[in-house]
């Protein structure tokens, strides 16, 4: 069962550690994917899939992908 919080709570759309790390994971692969899967280059897609989902810089399809697949 998941907690639901008010849209009052001051924690209220915080994402845990374990949801950001997949979400962070999973953009990293759809970086992977975008380059035609070239080896070589996974530290360099984590470091900018980490950025994008922290809000640091703004990937050219991360936000649209995120709110496709809610």
């Amino acid at each position: 069962m998941q907690l639901r919080l008010s849209p009052t709570h001051p924690d209220f759309g915080k994402v845990g550690f374990a949801e950001l790390e997949d979400r962070v994971r999973n953009r990293a692969y759809q970086l992977y994917k975008k380059k035609g899967y070239a080896h070589g280059h996974a530290l360099d897609d984590w470091l900018e899939a980490k950025a994008e989902v922290m809000g640091v810089t703004k990937g050219d399809t991360y936000l649209e992908n995120i709110s496709a697949s809610r």
